[in-house]
Protein backbone atom coordinates (compact mmCIF):
# COMPACT_ATOMS: atom_id res chain seq x y z
CA UNK A 1 0.00 0.00 0.00
CA UNK A 2 2.92 2.07 0.58
CA UNK A 3 3.73 2.55 -3.23
CA UNK A 4 0.04 3.46 -4.21
CA UNK A 5 1.09 6.77 -2.65
CA UNK A 6 3.63 6.88 -5.83
CA UNK A 7 0.87 7.20 -8.07
CA UNK A 8 -0.56 10.19 -7.26
CA UNK A 9 -1.26 12.94 -9.46
CA UNK A 10 1.22 15.24 -7.89
CA UNK A 11 3.99 12.48 -8.10
CA UNK A 12 2.60 11.82 -11.68
CA UNK A 13 2.69 15.46 -13.21
CA UNK A 14 5.81 15.88 -11.30
CA UNK A 15 7.49 12.87 -13.27
CA UNK A 16 6.39 14.45 -16.53
CA UNK A 17 7.45 17.83 -15.76
CA UNK A 18 10.84 16.34 -14.38
CA UNK A 19 10.73 14.20 -18.42
CA UNK A 20 10.35 17.28 -20.43
CA UNK A 21 13.28 19.16 -18.22
CA UNK A 22 15.78 16.51 -19.47
CA UNK A 23 13.90 16.53 -22.77
CA UNK A 24 14.46 20.29 -23.41
CA UNK A 25 18.14 19.77 -21.89
CA UNK A 26 18.70 16.84 -24.82
CA UNK A 27 17.18 19.01 -27.59
CA UNK A 28 18.97 22.36 -26.94
CA UNK A 29 22.23 21.65 -25.24
CA UNK A 30 25.97 20.87 -26.95
CA UNK A 31 26.58 17.50 -27.50
CA UNK A 32 23.08 15.98 -26.53
CA UNK A 33 21.64 18.26 -29.72
CA UNK A 34 23.60 16.52 -32.29
CA UNK A 35 21.39 15.37 -34.96
CA UNK A 36 23.06 12.06 -35.86
CA UNK A 37 21.75 10.86 -32.08
CA UNK A 38 18.30 9.57 -33.32
CA UNK A 39 15.25 11.43 -31.25
CA UNK A 40 14.02 7.96 -29.80
CA UNK A 41 17.19 8.24 -28.20
CA UNK A 42 16.83 11.73 -26.79
CA UNK A 43 13.35 10.35 -25.43
CA UNK A 44 14.59 7.40 -23.68
CA UNK A 45 17.63 9.13 -22.30
CA UNK A 46 15.21 11.61 -20.78
CA UNK A 47 12.62 8.99 -19.56
CA UNK A 48 15.57 6.98 -17.93
CA UNK A 49 17.24 10.33 -16.19
CA UNK A 50 13.45 11.19 -15.06
CA UNK A 51 13.22 8.17 -13.37
CA UNK A 52 16.79 8.27 -12.03
CA UNK A 53 15.98 12.14 -10.66
CA UNK A 54 12.94 11.31 -9.83
CA UNK A 55 13.86 10.72 -5.55
CA UNK A 56 15.22 14.50 -5.84
CA UNK A 57 12.41 15.94 -6.96
CA UNK A 58 10.61 18.51 -4.98
CA UNK A 59 7.30 18.81 -3.87
CA UNK A 60 5.21 20.68 -6.57
CA UNK A 61 4.12 24.16 -5.55
CA UNK A 62 1.85 24.57 -9.32
CA UNK A 63 -2.42 23.44 -9.09
CA UNK A 64 -3.01 20.29 -9.85
CA UNK A 65 -4.87 21.94 -13.47
CA UNK A 66 -5.05 21.26 -17.01
CA UNK A 67 -3.51 25.16 -17.63
CA UNK A 68 -1.23 25.20 -14.95
CA UNK A 69 -0.07 22.10 -16.36
CA UNK A 70 0.73 23.27 -19.73
CA UNK A 71 2.21 26.37 -18.82
CA UNK A 72 4.40 24.41 -16.73
CA UNK A 73 5.43 22.26 -19.75
CA UNK A 74 5.84 25.38 -21.76
CA UNK A 75 7.79 26.46 -19.03
CA UNK A 76 10.46 23.50 -18.77
CA UNK A 77 10.88 23.32 -22.44
CA UNK A 78 11.72 27.10 -22.50
CA UNK A 79 14.37 26.88 -19.40
CA UNK A 80 15.96 24.21 -21.68
CA UNK A 81 16.13 26.30 -24.35
CA UNK A 82 17.67 29.48 -22.33
CA UNK A 83 19.99 27.04 -21.17
CA UNK A 84 20.84 26.05 -24.84
CA UNK A 85 21.19 29.59 -26.59
CA UNK A 86 23.89 30.45 -23.64
CA UNK A 87 26.16 27.46 -24.48
CA UNK A 88 25.35 27.63 -27.83
CA UNK A 89 26.04 31.64 -28.60
CA UNK A 90 29.76 30.00 -26.38
CA UNK A 91 30.30 27.25 -28.87
CA UNK A 92 29.37 29.30 -31.82
CA UNK A 93 32.35 31.38 -31.96
CA UNK A 94 34.28 28.12 -33.48
CA UNK A 95 32.08 28.10 -36.36
CA UNK A 96 32.01 31.78 -36.86
CA UNK A 97 35.86 32.31 -36.84
CA UNK A 98 35.81 29.16 -39.27
CA UNK A 99 33.46 31.03 -41.80
CA UNK A 100 35.99 34.04 -42.03
CA UNK A 101 38.94 31.66 -42.48
CA UNK A 102 37.14 29.94 -45.08
CA UNK A 103 36.17 33.14 -46.58
CA UNK A 104 40.25 34.31 -46.70
CA UNK A 105 41.27 31.02 -47.82
CA UNK A 106 38.08 30.90 -50.93
CA UNK A 107 37.02 27.92 -49.60
CA UNK A 108 33.28 29.55 -48.88
CA UNK A 109 32.29 27.76 -51.63
CA UNK A 110 33.31 24.60 -51.04
CA UNK A 111 30.54 23.46 -47.83
CA UNK A 112 29.37 20.55 -46.66
CA UNK A 113 26.52 19.38 -44.31
CA UNK A 114 27.03 19.47 -40.78
CA UNK A 115 26.49 16.75 -38.96
CA UNK A 116 25.94 17.91 -35.59
CA UNK A 117 23.85 20.59 -36.93
CA UNK A 118 22.54 19.53 -40.23
CA UNK A 119 22.65 22.79 -41.96
CA UNK A 120 25.27 23.45 -45.03
CA UNK A 121 28.33 24.91 -43.54
CA UNK A 122 32.40 25.56 -45.03
CA UNK A 123 34.29 22.80 -44.35
CA UNK A 124 36.89 24.89 -41.99
CA UNK A 125 33.60 25.76 -39.68
CA UNK A 126 32.74 22.06 -40.03
CA UNK A 127 36.07 20.35 -39.26
CA UNK A 128 36.86 23.45 -36.06
CA UNK A 129 33.04 22.71 -35.01
CA UNK A 130 33.76 18.57 -34.85
CA UNK A 131 37.38 19.69 -32.79
CA UNK A 132 35.48 22.07 -30.72
CA UNK A 133 32.88 19.18 -30.18
CA UNK A 134 35.44 16.58 -28.71
CA UNK A 135 36.91 19.38 -26.07
CA UNK A 136 33.42 19.75 -24.79
CA UNK A 137 33.19 15.93 -24.12
CA UNK A 138 37.03 16.24 -23.06
CA UNK A 139 35.91 18.61 -20.13
CA UNK A 140 32.63 16.37 -19.59
CA UNK A 141 30.07 18.94 -20.23
CA UNK A 142 27.44 16.93 -20.42
CA UNK A 143 28.76 15.40 -16.91
CA UNK A 144 27.99 19.09 -15.79
CA UNK A 145 24.56 19.49 -17.42
CA UNK A 146 23.19 16.66 -15.85
CA UNK A 147 24.58 18.02 -11.91
CA UNK A 148 23.32 21.58 -13.14
CA UNK A 149 19.91 19.91 -13.74
CA UNK A 150 19.80 18.17 -9.98
CA UNK A 151 20.93 21.92 -8.75
CA UNK A 152 18.26 23.11 -10.52
CA UNK A 153 15.54 21.30 -9.28
CA UNK A 154 15.96 22.92 -5.30
CA UNK A 155 16.65 26.22 -6.89
CA UNK A 156 13.98 26.52 -9.56
CA UNK A 157 10.87 24.67 -8.72
CA UNK A 158 9.36 22.48 -11.87
CA UNK A 159 7.17 24.78 -13.98
CA UNK A 160 8.01 27.48 -11.96
CA UNK A 161 11.03 29.07 -14.69
CA UNK A 162 10.47 32.58 -15.83
CA UNK A 163 12.83 34.66 -17.91
CA UNK A 164 14.19 37.52 -16.44
CA UNK A 165 15.73 40.72 -17.87
CA UNK A 166 19.27 39.58 -16.88
CA UNK A 167 19.08 36.96 -19.98
CA UNK A 168 18.45 39.01 -22.46
CA UNK A 169 20.77 41.12 -21.65
CA UNK A 170 23.18 38.16 -21.06
CA UNK A 171 22.11 37.08 -24.82
CA UNK A 172 22.47 40.37 -26.28
CA UNK A 173 25.77 40.75 -24.93
CA UNK A 174 27.12 37.14 -25.59
CA UNK A 175 25.98 37.85 -29.21
CA UNK A 176 28.20 40.78 -29.56
CA UNK A 177 30.94 38.65 -28.09
CA UNK A 178 30.70 36.33 -30.16
CA UNK A 179 31.43 38.05 -33.32
CA UNK A 180 34.39 39.40 -31.40
CA UNK A 181 35.65 36.05 -30.13
CA UNK A 182 35.60 34.47 -33.57
CA UNK A 183 37.22 37.49 -35.32
CA UNK A 184 40.21 37.76 -32.93
CA UNK A 185 40.44 33.37 -33.41
CA UNK A 186 40.61 34.20 -36.71
CA UNK A 187 42.88 37.44 -36.75
CA UNK A 188 46.22 35.70 -37.87
CA UNK A 189 44.86 34.17 -40.83
CA UNK A 190 42.79 37.50 -41.69
CA UNK A 191 45.90 39.41 -41.03
CA UNK A 192 48.40 37.31 -43.46
CA UNK A 193 45.82 37.19 -46.17
CA UNK A 194 45.79 40.43 -46.18
CA UNK A 195 49.60 40.44 -46.17
CA UNK A 196 49.73 38.28 -48.64
CA UNK A 197 47.53 39.98 -51.37
CA UNK A 198 49.36 43.46 -50.84
CA UNK A 199 52.29 40.93 -51.78
CA UNK A 200 51.09 39.69 -54.82
CA UNK A 201 49.68 43.38 -55.84
CA UNK A 202 53.28 44.81 -55.90
CA UNK A 203 54.32 41.18 -57.75
CA UNK A 204 52.15 41.63 -60.24
CA UNK A 205 52.88 45.85 -60.92
CA UNK A 206 56.23 44.67 -60.88
CA UNK A 207 55.99 40.85 -63.03
CA UNK A 208 52.81 41.37 -65.10
CA UNK A 209 53.64 37.59 -66.27
CA UNK A 210 52.48 36.76 -62.29
CA UNK A 211 49.66 34.59 -62.43
CA UNK A 212 47.88 34.96 -59.56
CA UNK A 213 45.21 32.10 -60.01
CA UNK A 214 48.07 29.13 -60.48
CA UNK A 215 50.60 30.84 -58.02
CA UNK A 216 49.09 33.09 -55.77
CA UNK A 217 45.82 31.08 -54.52
CA UNK A 218 47.99 27.61 -53.37
CA UNK A 219 50.42 29.50 -51.79
CA UNK A 220 48.06 31.41 -49.72
CA UNK A 221 45.76 28.69 -49.27
CA UNK A 222 49.41 26.82 -47.64
CA UNK A 223 50.02 29.62 -45.29
CA UNK A 224 46.26 29.80 -44.12
CA UNK A 225 46.49 26.07 -42.95
CA UNK A 226 50.21 26.41 -41.96
CA UNK A 227 48.76 29.46 -39.37
CA UNK A 228 45.93 27.33 -38.73
CA UNK A 229 47.72 24.57 -37.40
CA UNK A 230 49.95 26.68 -35.21
CA UNK A 231 46.84 28.69 -33.50
CA UNK A 232 44.64 25.12 -32.98
CA UNK A 233 45.91 24.46 -29.68
CA UNK A 234 45.13 28.29 -28.65
CA UNK A 235 42.37 28.14 -30.63
CA UNK A 236 40.45 25.31 -28.57
CA UNK A 237 42.11 26.81 -24.98
CA UNK A 238 39.60 29.91 -26.18
CA UNK A 239 36.63 27.91 -27.04
CA UNK A 240 37.02 25.94 -23.45
CA UNK A 241 37.17 29.23 -21.58
CA UNK A 242 34.57 30.53 -23.32
CA UNK A 243 32.28 27.24 -22.51
CA UNK A 244 33.22 27.51 -19.20
CA UNK A 245 32.66 31.25 -18.51
CA UNK A 246 28.99 30.44 -20.22
CA UNK A 247 28.58 27.66 -17.94
CA UNK A 248 28.92 29.65 -14.85
CA UNK A 249 26.77 32.21 -16.50
CA UNK A 250 23.66 29.96 -15.75
CA UNK A 251 23.99 30.46 -12.41
CA UNK A 252 21.76 33.60 -13.04
CA UNK A 253 19.32 31.22 -13.76
CA UNK A 254 19.27 30.13 -9.76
Amino acid sequence: MAWAGIFTDTYIVGFILLFFRFAALFIAVPIFSHQNIPISIKTAMAFFFAIVFYSSMPPLTIAITVPSIVLAILSELLFGLAIGIVLLLAYNVITFAGGLISFMMGFSMASAIDPQSGISMPIISQFLSLMGLMVLVSMDLHHWMLLYIDKSLVAIPLGGFLMTENLFHHILQASSNMFLVGFLISFPIIALSWLADVIFGMLMKTMPQFNLLVIGFPIKITVSFAVLIATFASTMLILKIQMQEAFNILEMFF
